[in-house]
């Protein structure tokens, strides 16, 4: 019959006293006589970190083994559950129970690892010496940022050679100065394609660059009726409404009507038009009622909102605001129209006031469509009529093409 055994409970032990079990990664211990086993602590027992840390040593009369509890080659079962082993005492029948850890034995060559690091120390920056402490001993999450790291670092690389070389072949083949000018040529246009309407520069008649049903679609056009109606209720009455305001483009076309019945319904109904637009570049942020008084329906209402404006949140709500570059495509769009309504030509300066703009900004966009610009002529005996300063802009076919200026600041470095 077997002998009983007692199994005796040991206090809370410290992590000094704790048992070592150790396993050898390349085979198994035969005789364990001929090893001198040397057990090392971390002398730092302030830091939580390190005072916790254990390095084992295992040496024989050929090869000696190292093992940890911490870094990469640490066995992560330590921190997952704890491990007991029994001491039995033969003479008094009692067990005792200690607390263990496990460590795996790895084979170390002193030759190697010295001259490894010598190499290291000599060729490694601060970064990769930083980035190789993080890896041995640094956190799971730290370690998962420095992978991602080096990762993002060889795709910027080799995304920076690709491109230089590709760069170094187009500018050996076309030169620096040719590559500046179609840049600019390109910014110039891509800029310009943003807000001017649709353009046919090949077309045979000056009314078919700018399509009229471009600037207003069939449908867009009925249901400027009743805005219509309302503006020549206006023009009957009183104009002094539009002029207190300073609505003086279409204060002109409502003063010069045409007799036929058609050709005034088309003015008055592009007036109107013209009269919401600039209405729209003076407020600025707009609402769900813009237009109404002028007789706005709301499909119209909708299609001026997409087409010249964008969506913003303000103030908590998502509302309408005109940005610079629409102000651009309502000027442009406002010289299109007006350039139907004026047999091809147009007056800049009534334009301008009435969008609060500066002269140079309408004269930009008026180059950028192509149009002939009038500038009068300084007569002093024409200085007492203010009509004589006007600028005018016409549709003369073909387009002009104007050189596209360079920037100053840039010339300076040259």
């Amino acid at each position: 019959m077997a002998a009983n055994c007692t199994f005796v409970c040991c206090n809370e032990e410290t992590d000094t006293d704790k048992a070592a079990i150790v396993q050898f990664s390349n085979g198994n211990l035969n005789n364990a006589e001929k090893l001198d086993f040397t057990f090392y602590k971390n002398t730092d027992e302030e830091n939580p970190r390190k005072k916790l840390r254990r390095l084992l040593v295992a040496k024989s009369d050929r090869l000696s083994y190292v093992a940890n509890n911490f870094g990469a080659g640490s066995l992560k079962c330590n921190n997952l559950c704890k491990y007991y082993v029994g001491v039995l005492n033969k003479d008094t029948m009692e067990m005792e129970m200690h607390s263990a850890q496990l460590f795996k034995m790895q084979p170390f060559i002193p030759e190697e690892t010295k001259t490894t690091e010598q190499v290291d120390n000599a060729n490694l920056t601060y970064s990769e010496k930083l980035d190789s402490l993080v890896e041995a001993f640094g956190t799971t999450k730290q370690k998962r940022a420095l992978s991602s790291h080096r990762l993002n670092k060889v795709g910027a690389e080799s995304l920076k050679h690709v491109v230089a070389k590709a760069a170094n072949s187009v500018i050996e083949q076309k030169g620096f100065a040719a590559l500046r000018e179609e840049l600019f040529e390109a910014s110039t246009q891509l800029d310009v394609a943003l807000y001017i309407p649709p353009c046919y520069p090949d077309a045979e008649r000056p009314e078919d660059v700018y399509l009229f049903d471009d600037l207003l679609s069939p449908a867009d056009y009925k249901e400027l009726a009743v805005a219509g109606s309302k503006m020549a209720a206006l023009a009957e009455e009183n104009l002094q409404t539009l002029k207190d305001g300073k609505y003086l483009s279409v204060v002109k076309h409502l003063e010069s009507l045409p007799n036929g019945s058609e050709a005034r319904e088309k003015i008055l109904r592009c007036s109107a038009y013209l009269y919401m637009l600039l209405q729209l570049v003076r407020v600025g942020r707009v609402n769900g009622k813009f237009g109404q008084n002028e007789g706005c329906t709301f499909n119209l209402r909708r299609k001026i909102f997409k087409t010249f404006t964008v969506e913003s949140f303000w103030k908590g709500c998502l509302s309408n605001h005109v940005s610079p570059s629409m102000r651009a495509k309502i000027a442009a769009y406002c010289l299109a129209l007006q350039l139907h309504m004026g047999h091809m030509s147009v007056n800049l300066t009534l334009l301008q006031r009435d969008l609060l703009a500066k002269e140079m900004w309408m004269m930009e966009i008026a180059k950028s469509m192509g149009l002939t610009l009038i500038k009068p002529a300084r007569v002093k005996a024409e200085m007492l009529n203010p009509a004589a300063e006007h600028k005018f802009a016409t549709l003369v076919l073909p387009l002009v093409k104007y050189k596209a200026k360079m920037d100053r600041s840039f010339k300076k470095r040259q």
